[in-house]
């Protein structure tokens, strides 16, 4: 296992660069007063991660939640990724740039492939290789992934991918994909831990909330970092995001993480990469 050590504790990414293990996700916040209080409190509570994408129409309220914090810039690690709209070459480039401009920023921590766009992936990885290479982006990954899709992009790919962020949860473990992640160096990520709601209707859940005293949401987020994957729950209520980051003063057993990776079922709760493409 990982170590394990408080809100601002790090993995390392093939590259060196040291990426937050547990960060705020903005999906579905409203951009404005929604996102920018979340990200204030959020960096205010300590947290240093911050995960938004254009797809997620908010990326200028992050940009102000970040100025408005108490946290500088450079002590953020800050993520985005590019949507199937805008992938190809040429495209991505543009697309980064429209990033930045709306998140106030001159470079970003992580730039992600947000699907693999069919046709277009390999001419984006190779725009995202050129902004890494220009140091304009510290590292660079993919969302979606599976492991065809990973391994045709390494046949042609210069740098292999820091991240891959993925669904991620008790019902869809994907335990051969996180080892072959492994395998390249590539650091696994869990988007939708909380299975958007339905982890709160399991008995094993409520009877290892009251083994621990610990939330649901706190037995699962725990999970996530002693599986080595690092996890951004998204939230926008002040108490969810600061109980989120109560993570640190227990320790699930090996049995338990046993017992929760047993009830892999293969079942997704989002779209699937193998027929999203839009």
């Amino acid at each position: 296992m990982k170590k394990i050590t408080n809100l601002q504790g790090t993995f390392e990414l093939h590259n060196g660069v040291q990426m937050p293990y547990l960060g705020l996700g903005v999906y579905l916040s409203e951009d404005g007063s929604e996102v920018i209080n979340a990200v204030k409190e959020a960096l205010n509570h300590g947290y240093r991660h911050i995960d938004t994408a254009s797809f997620y129409h908010n990326e200028n309220g992050v940009g102000t939640g970040i100025k408005e914090s108490d946290v500088d810039r450079k002590d953020v690690f800050l993520v985005t990724k590019v949507w199937n709209t805008e992938q190809g070459y040429e495209n991505t480039l543009k697309a980064f740039d429209a990033s930045l401009k709306r998140l106030g920023t001159d470079y970003l921590d992580l730039y992600l492939v947000h699907w693999p766009k069919e046709g277009l992936y390999k001419e984006t990885w190779k725009a995202l290789e050129k902004l890494y290479k220009e140091k304009r982006v510290r590292a660079i990954g993919v969302s979606n992934f599976l492991q065809y899709h990973l391994e045709d992009l390494l046949t042609s790919a210069e740098i292999v991918p820091m991240v891959n962020q993925m669904e991620f949860h008790p019902y869809l473990v994907q335990q051969d994909l996180i080892d072959f992640c492994t395998s390249k160096g590539i650091q696994y990520e869990a988007w939708s831990p909380l299975m958007q709601g339905n982890i709160f209707d399991l008995d094993i859940m409520k009877d290892l909330a009251a083994k621990y005293n610990k939330t649901i949401a706190q037995i699962v987020l725990r999970w996530d970092l002693q599986k080595g994957v690092i996890t951004i729950p998204k939230s926008s209520n002040k108490n969810r995001i600061m109980a989120n980051a109560d993570l640190f003063d227990f320790e699930l057993s090996e049995e338990d993480v046993q017992l929760l990776d047993g009830l892999d079922r293969g079942k997704r709760f989002g779209p699937d990469p193998d027929n999203f493409d839009f």
